[in-house]
Parts: C-alpha cells; sequence; structure tokens
C-alpha cells in the first residue's frame, strides 16, 4: 500500500490554500443499472475518505444508484449535460463550465468512466490543470461507430492512465494505438452481499430446471433472440425447464413477441429490473450471457460468485473469467451449440456443482471491493506522487 502524499499545489498557490487530502473527482454519464454503472457507484462508495476528497459528477442525473451514493453523503451531484452533442458549441460550454468546477474544488485527480465522460471530462481536466486524469475502457469498442472510436482514442491519449475492466479491452486500445504503458487493467469489484448465500428470489419447484440470464434489454448486443430461440431447442427434449430472463429496456416487448412465436412463452418469465440480483440467481441451475460483445461482465462475475456455472459468447473478457472448469464458452450466434451446452449442465448435476463450486472460489479470489478498491487507491497515489516528483514542488512536504 502506498503512503498518501498531499494534495498537489497549483502553481503559485501555497500549502494553506489547498487542503491536504487529494482531491478526487470521479465522472459518469448516469447511475442506471447498467455494469458500468454499478462499478462507478462501488467505487465513489468505498473509496477511504480519511485518504481523499471524494466528489461525483455525472452528465445525466437519473438512474437507481442515485439513492445508494446520496446514502455515503455524496448527495450533491453537479450535472454537466452534453445538450444532445459531443462536438457542438454547447458541449464545448459544457467542457468548460467542468473545468471551472475542478478548479474550484482543488481537484487533483480527475477520473471519468465511461465513453461519454471521457470526452467531457478528460479535455475539461487538462484545460483545468488537473494534475492526473484518468479515463477509462470499459467495453471492447466494438459498438462505437468509427468517429466515436477515434475520437475517444484521441481523448485518452490526453489521460495519464486508462483503467480497462479486462485485458481484452486494453489489447483492443493497445492494438489501435495508445501506448501500452498507458493502460491499467482492474477488475470490477463485487460487494459481500453477492457472495453471501441466499434464498431464491423464485421458489424451487421439484422437477424444474432452470436456466437464467441477467442483462438490460437496452441493446441487442445482449443477444436475447439468440437465447430465445436455443431455449426453444431444448424445450423439445427438456419440456419441463424454465428460462429466466431478469432485466428491462425498450427491447422487451419485443422478446416477448418473440417467446410467443416460438412457442415457449408459458416457460419464460420476464422478471423486469431486479435488484436483489443474488436471489435471482439462487433461483437458477445455469447462467447464461450469449452477448456480441463483453469487455468484463457483472453478470458473470455476479453469477460466479453465487456458484453458479455459467455458459456465455466466447468474447472479449468472458475468457478470462470462464475455463473448462468453471463454465461453457461457445461461438457467438450459434444457437445449436448453445442449445447443446445448456442441456449438456441440465442433464449433470454433478458437474454443474463442481463448475459451481471452482467459479465461486474464482470470483471471490479476484473480485472483490476491496480489491477493486485498492487498486484504484494504489493507482491514485502512485500517479499523483510521479506528477509531484516531476514537479519538484517548493514548499511541499513529504
Amino acid at each position: 500500500m502506498m503512503t498518501r502524499p498531499a494534495s498537489v499545489p497549483d502553481s503559485g498557490a501555497t500549502e494553506k490554500q489547498r487542503p491536504q487530502s487529494p482531491g478526487v473527482f470521479l465522472m459518469s454519464d448516469s447511475f442506471e443499472t447498467g455494469g458500468s454503472e454499478r462499478q462507478f457507484s462501488t467505487l465513489a462508495m468505498s473509496l477511504d475518505r480519511s485518504a481523499f476528497r471524494v466528489s461525483i459528477g455525472c452528465i445525466q442525473k437519473k438512474g437507481a444508484f442515485l439513492d445508494s451514493l446520496g446514502d455515503v453523503g455524496l448527495c450533491d451531484v453537479p450535472v454537466f449535460p452534453l445538450g444532445g452533442s459531443l462536438y457542438k458549441l454547447e458541449s464545448w460550454k459544457t467542457r468548460a463550465r467542468l473545468a471551472r468546477h475542478l478548479r474550484q474544488n482543488a481537484i487533483d485527480i480527475a477520473h471519468a468512466f465511461d465513453f461519454y465522460t471521457n470526452l467531457t471530462l478528460i479535455p475539461a481536466a487538462r484545460w483545468a490543470r488537473v494534475p492526473v486524469v484518468i479515463g477509462s475502457q470499459r467495453q471492447l469498442g466494438d459498438l462505437l461507430t468509427r468517429a466515436q472510436f477515434k475520437a475517444q482514442l484521441l481523448a485518452l491519449r490526453l489521460a495519464d492512465a486508462v483503467v480497462c475492466n479486462s485485458r481484452a479491452a486494453a489489447d483492443g486500445l493497445c492494438a489501435a494505438g495508445l501506448p501500452r504503458h498507458k493502460t491499467v487493467v482492474i477488475g470490477n469489484g463485487m460487494p459481500p452481499e453477492v457472495f453471501a448465500p441466499t434464498e431464491p428470489a423464485i421458489p424451487r419447484v421439484p422437477g424444474v430446471l432452470r436456466v437464467g440470464m441477467i442483462a438490460r434489454m437496452n441493446t441487442r448486443s445482449k443477444n436475447h433472440s439468440s437465447l430465445l430461440r436455443a431455449f426453444a431447442q431444448l424445450q423439445k427434449e427438456m419440456p419441463t425447464s424454465e428460462l429466466l430472463l431478469a432485466g428491462d429496456g425498450p427491447f422487451r416487448a419485443e422478446l416477448e413477441r418473440e417467446a410467443e412465436e416460438l412457442g415457449i412463452a408459458q416457460n419464460v418469465r420476464f422478471l423486469g429490473d431486479r435488484r436483489d440480483v443474488p436471489a435471482v440467481l439462487a433461483s437458477l441451475d445455469v447462467s447464461v450471457l450469449p452477448s456480441v460483445s463483453e469487455s468484463l461482465s457483472n453478470s458473470i462475475i455476479e453469477s460466479m460468485a453465487q456458484g453458479i456455472p455459467v455458459v456465455a459468447a466466447r468474447v472479449g473478457g468472458n475468457v478470462e473469467l470462464i475455463s473448462e472448469d468453471r463454465g461453457i464458452l461457445v461461438g457467438v450466434g450459434d444457437d445449436n451449440v448453445l442449445a447443446g451446452a445448456l442441456g449438456r449442465l441440465l442433464k449433470d448435476e454433478a458437474l454443474r456443482k463442481s463448475m459451481g463450486g471452482n467459479a465461486r472460489s474464482f470470483a471471490h479470489e479476484n473480485f472483490t471491493i476491496a480489491k477493486m478498491r485498492q487498486q484504484h487507491e494504489d493507482l491514485y497515489l502512485r500517479l499523483l506522487e510521479r506528477k509531484i516528483s516531476n514537479r519538484r514542488l517548493p514548499g511541499y512536504r513529504r
């Protein structure tokens, strides 16, 4: 663990004028119930308040995680709306206002957490002469347009470091031209309740085996349709099996129609958004994620933490999570192979227990909040110490 440096003075500022604890500003697009937003909230709530002055900001002040942040004193959340565009004049006015906010609050470390804040906070922090500027890559980038990807890459080049939640995400940036030394891989952190044994949210029924998926229904990249088709095949062999889908979004009605058309609606339950994810997972025998793109899936880690074996598409960070003794990887969009993998696990209780136990141990060793928080704090202090050393600031007390 690194020792804590004092806050970095601006040129001409005195120690008396500037607080001694480094100021950390974290920024997210919103506080919706997605994976990135969850990790943002977890980090913001867990950072050591005796070592850092923690504050947050957003582009859109909405989402379920706002309440949790308020519970730990992060109630004052300034909003920096982009006005519908990342590139028009209104967005540059927003960046200027954000830069003023950073200066006025003596921010030493600015950390952007997603695509939109990479393009907003990083340039604003450079204008404000924030000593340490950090970007994030929490997806593979393959779902961005070419223009979006190039714009983000330009912004990330301005950062001192880019936190990636998987090696796959880091490799993608480096292949596009970002210097390798700027990337830092820090995995997601899960709260203790994710690992705790819990009662099933949906009571178990003797003789009924369940497959489930935890994912928002706001993007086709999660590939719910492939799972529905695979489950329709599975139903022919295992007609009493059930499929539970937790999550909501604009594509839900379309997916419900697909289930009707496939003749499986009576065995598919749409659960909507759930805050009791561990209890939902405890209702399952197998968890599945057939996404076409994933960096590091919270859904997979949460499933592993509950000891549930996972079948997932062989993409991105999924390969880093799932080995042959912890689950099964399948090709993207291969409905037949997906159905076969689900059937294999549902028919073999011993295999499910073995894979589930290995998965739980792996998740507990690698994806706790404590580990994620410590890695971020060490990164913040290491970069800040480097800036202090490089500046040789007069009057700075080590």
